[in-house]
C-alpha cells in the first residue's frame, strides 16, 4: 500500500514560525513543501478555480513525482450540487491538464444538506475521463445505501474516509483499488492536533483494508497552528512502522 501523505494547502500564515524557514519566502513556500511531503490537496480550488497558467506554474515549480490532489470547485458541488456536471468538469479537467504527470485524484466535497441522489451521482461520474480518479466526500447520512456504493464501484471512484474529532463521519467503505482518507480536526492538545492513539488506529484501518500495491491519499485538513504537518508525518511514521511503503520524493 503505497502511502501519499500531505496536508489540505501550504500556503498558511501561521505555519511561518512552525514549518517554512525564515530565509525562504512566500513565493517559494511550495517548492519548500515539495522537499518535505509528496503531496498536495489544493483545498482553495474549492473556493475559486486557478487559471491553467497556475496549475502549469505549479507542475514547473513541483519535483518529479509529486502529487497534486484538486478540490473540485464549489460551483460543481455547492452551486449546481452536481446537476448538468458536463461544463463544469471540462473546465475544471482542462485548467487541471496543465499539472501533467503531477495530477492526483479529484475530490468532490458534498454540501452537508445535499441529500443522496444516485442517478445524479452517477451523471456526474461518468462526465469525468475514463482515467481520472475521483473520490466523494458525502456528507449527508442519506448517501450511506447500498445503490450509492454500488455506483462508487461502478465509476472506480473512492469513497472518501473522514474523520472529525477522532471519529469516523464515513463508512470504511472499500469502493475501488485505491483510497482517500481526510482527517479534518482532532480532539489532542493544542487542538486541533490529532492524539497518538487515533492516528495509529487509522494507520491499521488503512493497513488492513488495502493491498501492498493499492495507492492511499492522506491529508491533513486541520492546519490551524500547523498542526496538520505535525500530524501528516507523525501518520507516515504509523504507517511506515506498520511496513507501509511511504512514499517520498
Amino acid at each position: 500500500m503505497p502511502a501519499w501523505v500531505g496536508t489540505s494547502g501550504w500556503q498558511y500564515r501561521d505555519w511561518r514560525e512552525r514549518f517554512y524557514p525564515t530565509d525562504v519566502p512566500q513565493r517559494s513556500w511550495l517548492e519548500y513543501y515539495a522537499t518535505r511531503f509528496p503531496t498536495v490537496e489544493v483545498n482553495n480550488a474549492f473556493y475559486r478555480l486557478p487559471e491553467k497558467s497556475t496549475f502549469a506554474d505549479w507542475r514547473a515549480r513541483t519535483p518529479d513525482g509529486f502529487v497534486v490532489t484538486v478540490k473540485a470547485s464549489r460551483y460543481l458541488t455547492h452551486v449546481k450540487r452536481l446537476a448538468e456536471p458536463e461544463e463544469p468538469v471540462a473546465r475544471l479537467m482542462d485548467r487541471a491538464a496543465a499539472l501533467g504527470d503531477r495530477l492526483g485524484p479529484v475530490l468532490l466535497q458534498l454540501p452537508p444538506t445535499l441529500r443522496a441522489d444516485a442517478s445524479v451521482l452517477d451523471a456526474c461520474l461518468a462526465a469525468f475521463p475514463p482515467s481520472t480518479r475521483v473520490a466523494v466526500e458525502p456528507r449527508h447520512e442519506s448517501w450511506w445505501s447500498t445503490e450509492v456504493r454500488e455506483v462508487l464501484e461502478k465509476h472506480g471512484a473512492a469513497l472518501c474516509w473522514a474523520d472529525r474529532l477522532g471519529r469516523p463521519v464515513t463508512p470504511r467503505w472499500r469502493t475501488t483499488d485505491w483510497g482517500y482518507l481526510r482527517l479534518h480536526e482532532g480532539r489532542a492538545n493544542p487542538r486541533p492536533r490529532y492524539g497518538r492513539q487515533a492516528l495509529q488506529t487509522w494507520a491499521d484501518r488503512l493497513t488492513h483494508t488495502y493491498t501492498a500495491r493499492e495507492d492511499v491519499y492522506v491529508y491533513l485538513n486541520n492546519d490551524p497552528g500547523g498542526a496538520a504537518i505535525v500530524d501528516a508525518e507523525a501518520i507516515a511514521r504509523a504507517l511506515a512502522r506498520r511496513g507501509t511503503p511511504v512514499v517520498g520524493v
